[in-house]
């Protein structure tokens, strides 16, 4: 049975503080509250698609922060549908420093199964150049906790932020897998405005990385999640026209994880010395081996390598054999 998400935004509610990147409303597309009822209509809708096995997602904002009485409100609702064995769980997003033991206690009580914490990155300079608000150990605290009650982790982290490298970038990945979550987001940072990223933005301050630099960067860190077994449920920002319109620069491409894919294709070819090859690939793969108008190709030529594809559907989609 698919697997589905029912997602309830909570926009902003809670955040002690005003990152860096953030502009809720551009990210989510949402401003008003959910109410009680606004949950039970997103789940009797979805519940109208058989053949998925339901979880109900609360994203958005700081969720373990918003008022207690309202954060209560919302899991009443939503715990019916688990008692009712109608939805398989509940997940939640919040700040690594909104965690502690009282807490977690609460949710289990109400059906929470999986807990999503915002790290972005895992080096405190970054973290204090975007106004986060919480330290790596912080996130380190958490994470442990989270995992001693028994909830699935999740981590999210950001690629491009203020003061961020490549190397940190990798650093951070190499940090969150030490901590064995269950799954991992990746957002490259996008430059939206009225936020202080675009502030450094405009004063050239700050440099983001374009769609292309981050699916590069994000194509070193995907295999090494991939090769510790933590699914990554999330390769990009979702397509929206309101982040298209307040975009100013970054990290933003409809089909981001393909760049990516693109990108992970050609750097297996790049990790061998320049000289002529046969690369044998599945024909579904053929246009992610070439890069969008063909700038893969042109990026192996200019490196030195000259490359004859041959189609083989034995093999699985997005693998290569390379003679």
């Amino acid at each position: 049975m698919k697997k589905g998400n029912i997602s309830i935004f909570v926009p902003h509610l809670g955040c002690p503080c005003q990152c860096s990147f953030c502009n809720q409303k551009t990210i989510t597309g949402h401003t008003c509250q959910p109410t009680p009822q606004d949950v039970d209509k997103a789940v009797q809708t979805a519940l109208k698609s058989k053949g998925f096995e339901y979880e109900i997602a609360f994203f958005g904002g700081s969720f373990t922060a918003i008022d207690r009485e309202y954060m209560l409100s919302l899991l009443k609702a939503a715990n019916k549908y688990i008692k009712s064995n109608e939805v398989k769980g509940i997940r939640i997003s919040t700040r690594p420093d909104c965690i502690d033991e009282e807490i977690l206690t609460l949710l289990k009580e109400y059906g929470v199964t999986s807990i999503e914490l915002g790290a972005q990155s895992m080096d405190d300079e970054v973290l204090l150049a975007n106004r986060r608000g919480h330290t790596s150990k912080d996130v380190v605290n958490a994470s442990n906790l989270i995992k001693s009650f028994g909830f699935e982790l999740g981590l999210q982290m950001m690629t491009g932020l203020y003061k961020d490298t490549k190397e940190k970038a990798l650093k951070t990945a190499e940090k969150i897998i030490e901590l064995e979550p269950k799954t991992v987001r990746i957002y490259p940072t996008v430059v939206l405005k009225g936020t202080y990223l675009a502030d450094l933005y405009l004063s050239g301050e700050y440099k983001p990385l374009n769609a292309d630099e981050s699916a590069e960067l994000c194509a070193k860190l995907v295999p090494l999640f991939e090769k510790n077994n933590i699914k990554i449920i999330r390769l990009g920002l979702h397509s929206s026209e309101d982040i298209k319109k307040n975009m100013l620069a970054g990290g933003f491409h409809d089909s981001f994880g393909e760049l990516v894919k693109s990108r992970i294709m050609v750097d297996k070819i790049l990790a061998l010395p320049p000289a002529d090859y046969e690369v044998a690939v599945n024909s579904r793969s053929l246009s992610k081996l070439k890069g969008n108008k063909k700038s893969n190709i042109y990026l192996l030529i200019e490196r030195g390598y000259n490359i004859k594809i041959v189609i083989d559907n034995s093999l699985d989609v997005d693998e290569l054999e390379i003679k």
